[in-house]
């Protein structure tokens, strides 16, 4: 597949909205982590409606509401935009609580669309790689930049994992999960494998 002009303008419109942004804790502008999310979703199958939600699946919650979400609709069409809808948590500011939040999320992942699930994956992937990274470089102090504390850090990924796996999802979702599971195991046995050291 070749990405056209949209996914361009998409890009540039992301930079626009999220360029004064950083990961938490990081000081990494928050722009990477929409590339990557990008990148993964290209790499498992992605459309490139589904690639441009990617780039946008956080700019109706961090940056604008529902004012955003007519924009996306605009310039990028239906599609994407319900893509980057079903992508969101919070239309306003300040948030409902996390734990409400999280949980209507979960809820909603098993029946939505295939399209949803493939961009909210790959998010959800590069956002567990992250953690993992950045555990083993800094450990304990990684629980530090979250809204949740590392226990409700922890449940949230491993619940997303059985979210994702409800849906029943084939190729390439199906692989995606897969692989998010892997990475959730991961950080899950190395918090274990500290715990008893720290014990």
């Amino acid at each position: 597949m070749q990405l056209s002009e949209r996914f361009t303008d998409a890009l540039n419109y992301a930079i626009q909205l999220h360029g004064t942004q950083e990961r938490k804790g990081s000081g990494v502008p928050y722009v990477a982590h929409l590339l990557g999310v990008a990148s993964l979703a290209l790499e498992y199958g992605a459309n490139e409606d589904e690639a441009i939600a990617a780039l946008l699946h956080d700019a109706i919650e961090d940056q604008g509401g529902l004012a955003t979400r007519d924009e996306i609709l605009r310039r990028f069409g239906p599609d994407v935009s319900q893509i980057v809808e079903g992508c969101t948590d919070a239309y306003t500011s300040p948030k409902p609580p996390w734990q409400e939040r999280k949980q209507a999320y979960l809820d909603h992942l098993p029946t939505a669309s295939s399209s949803v699930r493939l961009v909210s994956a790959a998010d959800k992937l590069y956002n567990a790689t992250a953690i993992l990274r950045d555990y083993r470089r800094i450990g304990e102090g990684i629980w530090d930049r979250f809204t949740a504390d590392k226990a409700g850090t922890l449940w949230y990924y491993r619940s997303l994992v059985e979210a994702f796996r409800r849906a029943h999802a084939a190729p390439p979702i199906g692989e995606i999960v897969e692989e998010l599971d892997r990475v959730v195991s991961e950080l899950e046995r190395l918090v274990r494998s500290n715990s008893r050291v720290n014990a």
